[in-house]
């Protein structure tokens, strides 16, 4: 590291703070906040001033237009977009049209057993927006029942809950109710 970029870093901040001590709207003092797209300077007597401004620049959101594609709604291209959950392919006419390519996402798959909470649903394999797999019901949002790990079709011997989860804990597998007050745990039989 040079001795010359220590100097630099100081004189940027200093250019930094000589233009942070007040707001350029009502001359109050700008302080540091954090909100969902990172952090930012806002005016300290918020909500009465809303001025903010970002401390870092904004991404290039140009799409990017897949040459030879052809939306399967409207025949229009296709393009590589920015969105709030990633990545994805969507068509260029959006919003007249709201084609989207769900093609890398992960299937969901049924588990076969019977929501034990709404008895009406399925419990079925998602994965959230992280890519980690969860099970929850087929009826949602009128039921939100929901596991972490993967059901059993077991009931619990303890609660009579009709299903169990599989976990491995301390190197072996076994069966958990996922009810918190209950806390049952079997070795499930080979």
């Amino acid at each position: 590291m040079s001795d010359k970029a220590p100097e630099l870093f100081k004189q940027s901040t200093a250019a930094l703070e000589k233009e942070t001590q007040s707001c350029p709207e009502c001359n109050a003092e700008l302080v540091f906040r954090s909100g969902k797209k990172g952090p930012f300077l806002g005016c300290s007597t918020y909500p009465k001033c809303e001025y903010i401004k970002p401390l870092h620049q904004e991404q290039d959101n140009t799409n990017k237009i897949i040459e030879g594609s052809s939306c399967p709604k409207c025949q229009h291209e296709l393009a590589v977009k920015h969105g709030r959950y990633g990545i994805f392919i969507g068509c260029t006419q959006y919003p007249e049209c709201d084609f989207v390519d769900h093609t890398d996402q992960a299937e969901t798959q049924t588990t076969d057993i019977t929501c034990p909470k709404c008895q009406s649903g399925e419990i079925i394999q998602r994965q959230n927006r992280f890519g980690k797999l969860f099970y929850a019901c087929s009826a949602y949002p009128k039921c939100k029942y929901a596991l972490n790990y993967q059901p059993v079709s077991h009931s619990c011997p303890d609660c009579s809950w009709p299903i169990m989860v599989e976990k491995k804990l301390r190197g072996k597998i076994q069966w958990v109710c996922p009810q918190k007050k209950c806390g049952c745990k079997i070795e499930p039989a080979n």
